[in-house]
């Protein structure tokens, strides 16, 4: 039966684990607690490929305790029963290791099922996530868990497994590989961190090679082409989704034009045009503002082009206006406002609208009363000191004028006006 070359050469110990020195190098914290014996309820968050499935393994192994393996997008409760009744008897009698891949596809009742026999020690827990078990995982799961976060594979330690990977093709089938060292690389590099897609890689390298006398060539060209995109990671609803677009505006907000063209280029090599376009549009009112207030009228005829445009050529207004925002002068001043008077609205401090400031809809129908409105374009500057904000917000400021010349010129001009007419 046909076995992929990732689950031949999975690590029988930690030693051959590559990557996650955080957390199982020598004298880490999980290494140590796997050393003990002693194995707590544990959650494993991290992207595919970098060892989640793989240190369960071993912690089974070393344990000696009886494994099942569920998968969350697969198991129903009716698995869970089937676990649960074989607890206490001759076939688990000192409880059970249950390794559940893709928790966040369990729904809270049924991680709820498992409480009880977290709790009495019955099952121990080890679950993985690619998602983050802050928003996915039940709040009771998570308090009696320890969460261990795995990272993406950097390139140097991929690139041992990739080595190991041709070397062991290489005995299997009796042949000898001759290995581009810059092919390696760049699978290293092209996976993403992702150590079972390097090995799918590899894999698929050996069959697709043209064998002439037992020799196998591992070219730059071939690596290329299979591993063409293979290095993004990327969910629309997912975590990488929300990261990439809050990193794309954290880069804008921070002028960095370099860092939110790659952020840009992420989006859009996902095919996510979408998600670029609405976050142009926020980042347009939100982080530049007032400080140039045609951004956003520029921002969003660049928008418009690229969604008539479409994908590639949609790149180029998105680029023009992603550069334009991050190298633009920054203002929040209209976002802090509106925060800070929503917050107020919300907490019910408002009051009665001013009688001057009101609709005389009503007028003329009994409810007649002077109404005192003061017409500002009737003063000079039109202007005229006159009360808009309810009697109990009188003296309240929303709106701080930014540092930038464009709010500080407008701040000088009704400055000027304001105090010519007292």
């Amino acid at each position: 039966m046909y076995q992929p070359l990732a689950d031949e050469l999975r690590p029988k110990t930690l030693d051959d684990v590559v990557g996650q020195e955080h957390i199982l190098g020598q004298g880490a914290l999980l290494r140590r607690i796997i050393a003990s014996g002693t194995i707590p309820n544990m959650i494993f968050y991290g992207p595919s490929g970098t060892g989640k499935t793989t240190v369960a393994n071993i912690i089974a192994a070393q344990t000696r305790w009886q494994l099942f393996r569920l998968n969350a997008t697969t198991a129903s409760s009716a698995d869970i029963r089937e676990i649960t009744a074989q607890l206490d008897t001759f076939l688990a009698p000192n409880g059970v290791l249950l390794y559940l891949d893709e928790i966040q596809y369990f729904t809270k009742k049924q991680q709820q099922s498992l409480l009880e026999f977290i709790e009495n020690g019955k099952i121990t827990l080890i679950a993985s996530t690619t998602e983050n078990p802050y928003f996915y995982v039940y709040n009771a799961i998570l308090s009696r868990s320890t969460v261990f976060e795995f990272k993406a594979v950097e390139p140097a330690a991929v690139e041992r497994a990739v080595r190991r990977g041709i070397a062991y093709l290489e005995e299997k089938n009796g042949v000898t590989a001759r290995v581009d060292p810059e092919a390696v690389r760049h699978i290293a590099a092209a996976c993403g961190g992702d150590v079972r897609k390097s090995l799918n890689t590899v894999e698929l390298l050996f069959a697709a090679g043209r064998t002439a006398d037992g020799v196998v060539p591992i070219t730059l060209e071939d690596a290329r082409a299979l591993s063409q995109r293979s290095a993004m990671r990327y969910d629309r609803d997912g975590d990488s989704h929300y990261d990439i677009v809050s990193a794309l505006q954290k880069s804008v907000r921070g002028s960095d034009p370099d860092a939110a063209v790659h952020y840009l280029a992420r989006l859009l090599e996902a095919d996510d045009l979408p998600s670029a376009c609405r976050r142009m549009l926020v980042m347009a009112a939100e982080d530049v503002g007032l400080a140039y207030p045609l951004a956003i009228v520029v921002v969003k005829s660049c928008v418009d082009a690229a969604l008539q445009l479409g994908m590639p050529e949609a790149q180029i207004p998105l680029a023009e206006a992603v550069v334009l925002m991050a190298t633009a002068p920054k203002s929040n001043s209209a976002n802090e406002a509106i925060h800070a008077a929503m917050a107020d609205v919300r907490t019910g401090r408002s009051g009665d609208i001013p009688r001057q400031l009101q609709n005389v809809h009503a007028d003329g129908t009994g409810f007649e009363r002077e109404q005192g409105y003061l017409y500002p374009h009737a003063y000079p500057g039109h202007w005229v000191a006159q009360q808009y904000l309810p009697d109990a917000l009188v003296g309240t400021t929303y709106y701080h004028y930014g540092d930038n010349k464009t709010e500080q010129a407008a701040r000088m001009y009704w400055d000027n006006i304001k105090n010519r007419s007292k």
